[in-house]
Parts: C-alpha cells; structure tokens; sequence
C-alpha cells in the first residue's frame, strides 16, 4: 500500500496543492506546456495578471510592485481616471512599459 503524500498547512495533501497552485496565497500561478500565467489579486479584488516564460520563477513581488508603484500612483491617485472604466492614461502605459521593459527576464523578442 502506498504511503499518503504529507498533508499541508491547510488541511490538503501536498500532492493537491502542486496541482492547483494554491498555498496559504491562493492561486499564484499556472503553467501551459507554451507560457505560465501569474496572478496577484489585491484586497480589495483588483487582479494583476502577466504572462512569461516557463523559466521564469514566481512574480507575485512583480505583480505587488506593479499594483503599488503603478496603478495606484498613476491610476488610483489620477483624478482624470475612473476606477469603473478602462485605463486610457498614457502615463501609466509608460511607466507599465518602462518597468516590465526593465525586468530581468524581459525579452523583446517578437512572436
């Protein structure tokens, strides 16, 4: 009889956790056998999605600094921006681009 994979800090079976993604975060991540798609969600139910490589370790910082140090500086802290509506700040397009462009693992490769 096999021995029972060793039950996590929740309650689930490590073998389940590795399955979802999930930990005492919840979901962080995803993998494709083509990409991996990492997710942060804010208290207050904003989420904060990017695409990589499959190299590419866990963003969830990433993700952080992008909420905190860009869309709140130049989206939530804009007047001229709705919260309801879609983003149309160019700014915040720069400074996204410029940041993401900036990451170690950014690549400008086309396709």
């Amino acid at each position: 009889m096999a021995a029972a994979a060793p039950v996590g800090e929740n309650g689930k079976r490590d073998q389940e956790l590795l399955l979802c993604g999930c930990r005492k975060e919840g979901f962080l991540a995803f993998q494709t056998s083509k990409y991996k798609l990492h997710y942060y969600e804010t208290p207050s139910g904003l989420k904060v999605v990017m695409n990589t490589d499959l190299g590419v370790a866990n963003v969830r910082d990433v993700l952080h600094q992008i909420y905190s140090n860009i869309y709140v500086e130049f989206v939530v802290k804009n007047p001229l921006c709705s919260l309801s509506e879609p983003i149309q700040s160019e700014l915040f397009r720069a400074k996204l681009d410029s940041f993401v462009r900036g990451l170690p693992f950014f690549s400008a490769r086309a396709g």
